[in-house]
């Protein structure tokens, strides 16, 4: 059975670009005045392994194409219920580079150690938390694609792709085919 495997991956100390994001949201920006929470957290996805969870785990440990455990935490979801690093009320939204999303180096590791095929995709997750009663899907999704200087801020439509989750992202989330729609192109 070949799965879809999610690491997410976060600083285990403070996040100098997301502590930035939250600063200019809230002093700049109309939909970020009642942000509470700014993390970003990096998904890096691996499609076609036909291994269980504890050996993709080893595998990630590994090797530092997925992450480095001295400075990073790593949480591993194989399943659509496994919950990722991200609070569980966060709005959640992934950005990533419009045709850089794939790890090629990432993807020769693991056939040179493990003799299989897979791809493995990365992007960034930007989960954000709002006070009591704003409307976080609405807040998140202005907030999200920079239009001008008052509004938007985490993916650049020039050059990214964004899509969005207010609850445990699909395991294929990433990418031109995953699942739900992206938006961010011109």
């Amino acid at each position: 059975m070949t799965t879809t495997a999610q690491a997410w991956i976060e600083l285990r100390t403070e996040d100098p670009e997301a502590f930035s994001a939250h600063a200019v949201a809230r002093a700049r920006l109309a939909a970020g005045r009642r942000l509470d929470e700014t993390r970003r957290l990096r998904v890096v996805e691996i499609a076609g392994s036909a291994k269980n969870a504890r050996e993709i785990e080893d595998l990630l440990h590994a090797s530092t194409q997925f992450y480095n455990p001295h400075k990073e935490r790593c949480r591993l979801r194989t399943t659509a219920s496994d919950p990722g690093l991200a609070p569980p009320d966060a709005c959640l939204v992934l950005v990533w580079e419009r045709g850089g999303e794939r790890r090629p180096a990432a993807e020769r590791w693991w056939r040179h150690e493990t003799g299989e095929t897979v791809t493995v995709r990365e992007g960034i997750v930007w989960a954000l938390r709002f006070a009591a009663g704003v409307d976080a899907l609405d807040a998140a999704s202005e907030l999200a694609l920079a239009r001008d200087a008052r509004h938007g801020l985490l993916c650049n439509p020039h050059a990214q792709e964004l899509r969005m989750a207010t609850a445990l992202p699909p395991l294929e989330w990433i990418g031109p085919m995953a699942g739900g729609p992206a938006h961010g192109g011109l």
